[in-house]
């Protein structure tokens, strides 16, 4: 038997980064929200440094024993069972998880396809939206949820408002020697715009900066989370109901088309029908993409909101490529890679189209630690016994990687959709990845994994050693393109504002909607087009 809760006037389903900005802005603004989340709310004192509980066990992320994905490269193909793109499961999303580095896009990025027109192989589009646009959303996203950098000293950052709230941290052992590197090759570096405060901000203190932030939570106020911003000042208005460890199987509509809420199961494993006046998806690309087409009915038997055909179509995944350095113990000071926060430098160098390259688009590339003590990630380490702990020992603390997440293009044959055979513990039909680079994609990653290496050898490196890309592996965490914005409903599936072309009370706030990757990672934007949305949501229920 259903259990229908009282109506809510909006729905968010997921509360990461979008789903909480949103939740925020509503609930400020006298709406009442109630928000699904399909992982636990774990509390700040609940985080530690335990490497092998967080990396190896997994504690933020999905069971991928529970609900796996498929990935292959072509459609004729058959699908396996991969942690492509694994999601964090936790109040808070990726936020509570992530390494926390928080750039702005370029003025370029949201209308490549006026810059570069029609690409063999490509959909590129113009964003409907223009960065002037997002600007303003830009600076109340790092005034509001914690921001350390300096505007004004990368050379192609677009206009600004206001400068970062906090001072950039300071600088690594890698911070220094990217600095280095690119002092030499006559470079424009800068400190790395991260998601932190530096100095009391909000009620937040600094603290000692941890280079192992990515994938650990945090047990101080120090870095910038949903779990410990936004989602306490939702909480505060008193009109925002979260709910979490809810796995949410299918959106329901009315007789007239229209969203009217949600069927999902609760911890005990109880069947709720949760109703709402409007629904937020906020689930993550991948799965946004999956509940939509869960979603079948007699009036959307192709899922919902998908008329046009487009609903998983131009996956992009952000793939990570770099190369790693290792410095002569006996001319270089130790790097210690623990000491200081996660990202020290970073570059625009490699981010604007050079054509002489070879390839249109590039990435940020910026200088980090290799990894973990027990999980680094050195080429040819040698995995156990006296071997391994003498490798970590004499290399550990001189090695450092620089490295740029991939502006990969949209392609109209790189979708997510249901896979027809696998399922999940719950019997549905897990979420698979078709999807290939394009060749651009590929000379992107070779030309800027060189430059990379340069600049680590310029940096003073003993040995250098690039990763190139060759497929796919989802090692990004970034989800983008599946639910594309654009104003014509035949080759988009949500409007200017976020609203689905199809259903008028169903918005997605993801980075699903993004028409293209950018150069730079996405969660500031998609948090910044969040809040924008949710203000258009604002004037939408004052006209009635």
């Amino acid at each position: 038997m259903k259990r229908r809760p009282e109506i809510a006037e909006v729905l968010i389903i997921g509360a990461g980064a979008s789903g909480a900005t949103a939740a925020k802005v509503l609930t400020e603004a006298g709406v009442n929200v109630v928000a699904l989340e399909r992982g636990p709310w774990r509390r700040p004192d609940e985080f530690s440094g335990d490497e092998i509980k967080y990396i190896n066990r997994t504690f933020l992320w999905e069971d991928q024993l529970l609900k796996p994905r498929t990935k292959r490269e072509h459609s004729g193909e058959e699908a396996v069972v991969t942690r492509f793109s694994p999601t964090p499961q936790t109040v808070g999303g990726g936020t509570t998880h992530w390494n926390a580095q928080f750039p702005r896009p370029t003025v370029d990025d949201l209308r490549v396809r006026s810059v570069y027109g029609e690409v063999d192989g490509m959909t590129l589009a113009d964003w409907p939206v223009t960065y002037e646009e997002l600007e303003p959303y830009f600076t109340k996203i790092e005034w509001e949820f914690g921001a350390s950098g300096k505007g004004g000293i990368n050379r192609y950052e677009g206009p600004r408002s206001a400068d970062y709230p906090c001072p950039p941290a300071p600088l690594t052992g890698y911070g220094k020697a990217f600095y280095k590197g690119c002092d030499e090759l006559g470079l424009n570096a800068f400190p790395f715009p991260m998601a932190m405060v530096t100095t009391p901000h909000k009620g937040r203190t600094p603290q000692v900066h941890s280079g192992f932030w990515q994938e650990y939570g945090e047990p101080t106020t120090a870095k910038s989370t949903t779990l410990t911003s936004f989602i306490p000042e939702a909480l505060a208005t008193g009109r925002f109901e979260l709910r979490p460890d809810c796995y949410v199987r299918e959106l329901t509509i009315d007789g007239r088309g229209r969203v009217d809420g949600a069927i999902y199961l609760d911890a005990e494993g109880h069947e709720i029908e949760q109703r709402a006046q409007a629904v937020i998806l906020c689930c993550g690309g991948i799965e946004t993409t999956r509940l939509l087409l869960l979603s079948r009915s007699d009036r959307f038997p192709d899922g919902l909101a998908n008329s046009s055909g487009r609903v998983g179509r131009n996956a992009m995944f952000h793939e990570y490529v770099f190369a790693i350095g290792l410095f002569d113990q006996e001319t270089q000071s130790p790097l210690r890679g623990w000491s200081g926060s996660y990202t020290g430098a970073a570059t625009y160098e490699f981010y604007k189209t050079d054509m002489s390259r070879g390839h249109i688009l590039g990435g940020i590339a910026a200088g980090s630690t290799l990894g973990h003590p027990i999980n680094w990630n050195f080429p040819g380490r040698p995995a156990w016994g006296q071997a391994a702990k003498d490798a970590d020992r004499d290399f550990f603390n001189h090695t450092m990687k620089i490295g740029v997440p991939i502006q990969d293009v949209p392609q109209e044959s790189n979708v997510v959709d249901l896979d027809p055979t696998v399922v999940d513990a719950w019997g549905l039909p897990v979420a698979r990845i078709t999807a290939r680079p394009h060749v651009n994609d590929l000379a992107q990653a070779k030309w800027t994994v060189d430059r990379c290496a340069e600049v680590l050898q310029a940096a003073g490196a003993a040995k250098v050693m690039p990763v190139y890309m060759d497929r796919f592996n989802g090692n990004c965490s970034h989800e983008m393109g599946m639910a594309r914005m654009g104003d014509d409903p035949s080759t988009s599936v949500v409007d200017r504002w976020c609203r689905a072309h199809d259903v008028d009370n169903l918005y997605v706030f993801d980075g699903s909607v993004f028409p293209t990757s950018l150069g730079a990672n996405p969660t500031l934007t998609l948090m910044a087009n969040a809040w924008r949305c949710a203000e258009h949501i604002l004037d939408e229920k004052r006209k009635g």
